[in-house]
C-alpha cells in the first residue's frame, strides 16, 4: 500500500515533467530493495549520469522484454528523490535532511557530481555525534575529501562524545586503521594549535619590543611625563604619551638603570642587563648614530663593527623580527598619521644635531 503510494508520487513528477517537456512514454522502470518500480526516460537517464547511461546500451537478451534498472541497498524514498533530481537537478531541504547520507551515495556510484557535491555540503552541517565516524567511513568510499576532512575536524573538537558512541566502537573492532588516522589528526591539530600560540607569543613579543625602541628614543628626543633628555625642557604638565603602557616600563628601567648600586659596584643585575639589550638593540635597527640622542648608540655600532658582534646568529634574528613587527605595525597606521609622525621626527633630529656625551647622564629624572 506504501509503496503503490511512493510509486504515484514519483510517477507524478515525471508525469509532469513529460507532459511540460513533450516526452515520449516512459521506457524504462527503474526498481528498488522495497519492490518499488519508478518509471522512467532513459534518454534522461543517460544525460544525467554516465553510469546509467552504460547500463542503458549494454545488449539486451531480449529486446522485446521490458527494461528495468535495479538501484538497491537504499530505502525507496531515497531512489525517488535521486530520479527526481536526474530529472529537475533540484534537491530540496527536507529530502536532503531525510535521505542526505543516501543521496550521497547514489550521486557517487552513478556519477552525479552536481548532487554529490550539494549531498557533501548538505551531510556536513547535519553532523552529530553518534554519525560522525559513519559519515567518515562514507566520505572515504565515496571519495569526498571536503567531507572527509569536517568530519576530522568535528570529531577532534567532539571526540569524549564521539568515544563514546557504538559508531566508536564498531569502527575500533573493524576498522583499527582509522581509527589511527583519526588520533593522528588530532595529535596533529593540537601539535599545530600549540605552533600557532607560540608564533603569536613570539609576534607579540617582538612588537613589544618594537614599541620598546619607539619609546626609548622618544623619551631621549623629547621626554615623556617624568623622564627625559637633560637638556629640554620639560612640559609644565607632561602629558603621557599614545604607547605610555610601554613607555612607562621603559622609563622605570631607565630610572632603576641611572640608581642601581649592583650594576656600579660590579654586580649582575637583571634589570641592569635588560636595559643593555634595548640599548644594543636599539643600535643594531638605528639608521642615524651620529645624529642620534640615544645613549650609546654610536658605540655600540663601533664595537658591533670592531667585534663583529652582528655575526651572532640569534642576535640577528631577533633584530630582524623586531623590524618586521615594526613594519608590520606601521602599516596599521593610517598615511596621513604616519607621515605627520615621520616629518616630526624628522624635526627633531635636525633640531638636535648638536649632541653631548651619550653616557647615562644625558637623562634627566623627574
Amino acid at each position: 500500500m506504501e509503496h503503490n503510494n511512493y510509486s504515484s508520487a514519483s510517477s507524478a513528477v515525471i508525469s509532469a515533467v513529460s507532459s511540460a517537456s513533450h516526452l515520449p512514454e516512459p521506457d524504462v522502470h527503474i526498481l528498488t530493495s522495497g519492490g518499488l518500480r519508478i518509471p522512467a526516460h532513459t534518454g534522461i537517464l543517460a544525460m544525467a549520469s554516465p553510469v546509467l547511461e552504460n547500463i542503458i546500451e549494454r545488449p539486451r537478451k531480449h529486446r522485446s522484454s521490458e527494461r528495468v534498472i535495479p538501484i538497491l541497498g537504499v530505502p525507496c524514498d531515497a531512489v525517488s528523490a535521486f530520479v527526481e533530481y536526474l530529472y529537475s537537478s533540484r534537491c530540496d531541504e527536507e529530502q536532503l535532511a531525510k535521505y542526505g547520507i543516501h543521496l550521497l551515495a547514489l550521486s557517487h556510484v552513478y556519477s552525479v557530481p552536481p548532487l554529490k557535491q550539494r549531498c557533501s555540503r548538505g551531510v556536513s552541517q547535519r553532523l552529530t555525534a553518534e554519525n560522525a565516524v559513519d559519515v567518515l567511513q562514507l566520505a572515504r568510499l565515496c571519495d569526498a575529501p571536503d567531507l572527509y576532512l569536517k568530519c576530522m575536524k568535528y570529531i577532534a573538537a567532539h571526540f569524549k562524545s564521539v568515544e563514546q558512541t557504538e559508531g566508536w566502537s564498531f569502527m575500533q573492532d573493524h576498522d583499527p586503521w582509522l581509527e589511527l588516522q583519526i588520533l593522528q589528526f588530532i595529535d596533529e591539530a593540537e601539535t599545530r594549535k600549540k605552533r600557532i600560540r607560540r608564533h603569536r607569543e613570539a609576534q607579540s613579543l617582538y612588537l613589544q619590543l618594537s614599541e620598546a625602541m619607539e619609546c626609548l628614543q622618544h623619551i631621549c628626543t623629547e621626554g615623556c611625563t617624568t623622564v627625559g633628555p637633560y637638556d629640554v625642557k620639560p612640559a609644565k604638565k607632561p602629558g603621557p604619551c599614545n604607547k605610555y603602557a610601554t613607555c612607562h616600563g621603559v622609563q622605570l628601567l631607565i630610572k632603576h638603570f641611572a640608581l642601581c648600586k649592583r650594576r656600579v659596584n660590579g654586580g649582575g643585575c637583571s634589570r641592569c642587563k635588560r636595559m643593555w639589550q634595548l640599548l644594543r638593540l636599539h643600535s643594531s635597527i638605528c639608521d642615524h648614530p651620529d645624529s642620534c640622542r640615544v645613549p650609546l648608540c654610536r658605540q655600540f655600532k663601533v664595537k658591533a663593527h670592531r667585534q663583529k658582534m652582528d655575526d651572532d646568529a640569534k642576535w640577528k634574528v631577533l633584530v630582524k623580527k623586531v623590524l618586521a613587527a615594526k613594519a608590520v605595525s606601521s602599516l596599521a597606521i593610517p598615511k596621513r598619521k604616519r607621515e605627520d609622525e615621520e616629518r616630526e621626527t624628522m624635526g627633531t633630529h635636525h633640531h638636535h644635531h648638536h649632541h653631548h656625551h651619550q653616557v647615562l647622564r644625558t637623562f634627566r629624572l623627574r
